[in-house]
């Protein structure tokens, strides 16, 4: 199913001891941009993460945010560190025995128990970093979920686009069989012009068929489209085909709205008549709307 590169999808798992919260967010970009963005105890698991996200998107500037909220009592503890705690009273008693007689009546005075836990380093608050098997499902579970709502999201976007394309495309069929009408019109009116002219000019005197013959075959093949307009009926076709697929069909759409845009060029370029040129003109104008619309296309 055609997707597109714009989604968004969220899913959330609490329990008694924790909240896992899953987003997922995605925009156009030429190839798969990965951005996952973890709290620090789960780093060791973004490649895994990684590795499913691939499952669910190959195109796309994705980012992913996992949020975390601990609520058992048992992850944070709060620890003293007794050789830091010496080392301070080492270093008063140190300090005191080298410059206690320099500064006479200065008696050293040892540190209360509250003023030493406020010392740097002495107390610290350490979180618990450790990680269960369980947990680690759950995190990988809570964001595979999330990723079959990114994935639907897309889908349902793609469908709109699909949609979409063929409208116009259906529209632009219509607009290359105008044209192919309307080339021959333009060289019977072009033949009518010389007779006239002719005529004009030498009365009634009849022009050569020969050198009739030889400048209509020079101005057909100048305004000629035949083979811009074969070429853009099957490019049309196989925008179709490609439409169907199941797999990344974005870029393979993106070649073929370029081609299309080039038979549209060169039959505006070679338009010598205001209805063609009109109709050269809304054919690249469509055309360039399709191009728009493949850009969300992954």
């Amino acid at each position: 199913m055609i997707k597109s590169m714009t989604g968004f999808g969220r899913c959330e798992k609490v329990t008694a001891d924790y909240k896992i919260s899953i987003e997922i967010k995605s925009v156009n970009h030429r190839y798969c941009d990965l951005n996952i963005k973890l709290p620090k105890k789960f780093n060791a698991y973004e490649n895994n993460l990684r590795n499913i996200m691939k499952k669910y998107a190959a195109r796309g500037k994705i980012d992913v945010y996992v949020l975390y909220e601990d609520y058992s009592e048992n992850n944070v503890e709060v620890r003293y560190h007794e050789n830091v705690a010496k080392g301070y009273m080492d270093a008063l008693e140190k300090a005191s025995a080298s410059y206690g007689e320099k500064f006479p009546g200065a008696e050293l005075k040892y540190p209360t128990a509250t003023e030493l836990i406020r010392l740097p380093e002495v107390v610290t608050l350490e979180v618990n970093d450790a990680i269960d098997e369980s947990l680690e499902k759950a995190v990988e579970d809570t964001f595979e979920e999330a990723c079959r709502m990114f994935r639907e999201a897309r889908q349902k976007e793609g469908e709109h686009l699909k949609n979409d394309i063929k409208q116009k495309l259906a529209y632009i069929h219509e607009l290359v069989e105008k044209i192919e009408q309307r080339s021959p019109e333009i060289l019977a009116e072009y033949k009518q012009k010389i007779m006239n002219k002719v005529e004009e000019l030498l009365g009634n005197k009849q022009i050569d068929d020969a050198i009739l013959a030889t400048e209509l075959t020079v101005f057909a093949d100048k305004v000629c489209v035949d083979e811009e307009t074969v070429r853009l009926h099957s490019h049309i076709k196989n925008m179709e085909d490609t439409l169907s697929k199941e797999e990344p069909i974005g870029r393979k759409l993106d070649f073929l709205a370029q081609e299309m845009n080039r038979e549209a060029n060169t039959i505006l370029s070679k338009a010598n008549d205001m209805k063609l040129s009109a109709e050269a003109i809304e054919l690249k104008t469509e055309i360039e709307k399709i191009r728009e619309q493949i850009q969300n296309i992954e």
